[in-house]
């Protein structure tokens, strides 16, 4: 087991094409650290390039102390698990687990203890003689991690291990991932563009946007201290919704309702007329259901679309959009990849609500829970200066 240090990690391509971008990240011993964003944010650039598969065009990575920035893949003990497992089809499960130990000439008896105390802890005893053809995506993917686990690598390295799965196998190998690596205490660098696992399986996450880092933080502090616009949009599900806000002195104007500003928040964002105001859905409620109304504000608004699921229930409310900050939050949605470019709230409500679709309701927010964002920059204004401090981060 070892540290990881990325420090001021840069890739260039020959065309010209920065896929990285001076990015610096520290993984302590034992930690698991995830790699999160879109589509060509530089995630997986970053991971191949802490592994030795990828060149860096500047910066240094530093593995347990040692700088290893000219060292052959094979001689920086790490073990890595990609997206299509990668596994031999004319080998058994056995001998796919022992690959690695077989290159390292290791003993018979070694060989067969550590493969099968590898099987043991991944529950493949019962499948160590059959090929990988015959065996489940689960199955297929925990044969990958039982090769990784026999190396006493000094890290391991995920690549977006379960996105060939189907949605109820991912959430099973979430689990058991979680689990296995609480388990043996081992360094982890994970990648994955689903905000799903990075927030279920990581210590601390890392979201970068065009080879930038964004922020790194726990992911408590990620969904309730986003520094910015594209974090406070990537993370969650549903995520944040965003409206125009315009600053009228103490309160701004939002599409709905006027919200009053503390003295606190009011000062910060002095000198701007035009934010974006961003809620999430579980900050909204049926104001009927809501029995303390002073923490927020209620206002009406028409119902078009709920999804109840039994345990609870989505509102959808369309809403115009101002001008001014349209070409904003269209970019964002286009950044996250968003299925919809649709203005809309999103708004989670009890299960017991009785709001119906085409009807005029009244709905509460609790502004507590809103952040303001500055246009031009995304910068989070409302971010406290304590929690600003402790994240760390590369882009306003």
């Amino acid at each position: 087991m070892a540290t990881i240090e990325m420090k001021n990690i840069v890739k260039k391509y020959p065309d010209g094409f920065e896929a990285v971008k001076d990015v610096s990240i520290d993984v302590d011993d034992g930690e698991f650290m995830i790699l999160v964003g879109p589509s060509g944010c530089g995630k997986s650039t970053l991971l191949r390039m802490i592994v030795g598969l990828e060149d860096i065009t500047s910066g240094d990575i530093v593995i347990g102390g040692e700088r290893v920035n000219e060292k052959a893949p094979r001689d920086r003990n790490l073990s890595m698990v990609f997206q299509n497992y990668a596994l031999y089809p004319h080998l058994s499960v056995y001998e796919n687990i022992a690959f690695p130990l077989r290159l390292a000439k290791e003993s018979g008896s070694d060989v067969d203890a550590k493969v099968r105390e590898a099987a043991e802890l991944l529950e493949l005893t019962e499948h160590l003689d059959r090929k990988p053809a015959n065996l489940s995506g689960g199955q297929r993917q925990r044969v990958a991690m039982g090769r990784a686990i026999v190396r006493d690598a000094k890290a391991f390295l995920f690549d977006e291990p379960l996105s060939n799965l189907d949605a109820k196998l991912r959430g099973q190998m979430r689990t058991e991932i979680s689990r296995l690596q609480k388990k043996l205490g081992v360094t982890t660098v994970y990648v994955t563009h689903d905000q799903t696992e990075a927030m279920t399986l990581g210590d601390r996450v890392a979201v970068l946007q065009k080879g930038i880092l964004q922020q790194c933080a726990s992911p408590r502090e990620l969904y309730e201290q986003p520094v910015n616009l594209f974090v406070a949009g990537f993370i969650g599900s549903p995520p944040m919704n965003f409206m125009p806000a315009k600053v009228r002195g103490d309160s701004i104007e939002l599409p709905f309702v006027t919200v009053p500003l503390s003295a606190d928040v009011a000062q910060k964002v002095e000198g701007h007329d035009l934010l974006i105001a961003g809620v999430r859905p579980e900050h909204f409620e049926d104001a009927s259901l809501v029995a303390d109304a002073t923490r927020g504000v209620s206002f009406q608004a028409t119902v078009d679309v709920i999804e109840w699921l039994g345990n609870e229930q989505y509102a959808y409310v369309p809403f115009e959009t101002s001008p001014e900050v349209a070409g904003n939050i269209a970019e964002l949605q286009r950044e996250l990849e968003a299925e919809s470019t649709r203005t809309q709230l999103i708004v989670s409500l009890d299960a017991n609500s009785r709001i119906r679709e085409g009807e005029s309701t009244r709905l509460f927010m609790n502004i507590g829970g809103m952040h303001l964002f500055d246009p031009a920059t995304g910068k989070n204004l409302t971010l406290s200066s304590s929690s600003s401090a402790d994240s760390s981060t590369s882009a306003d």
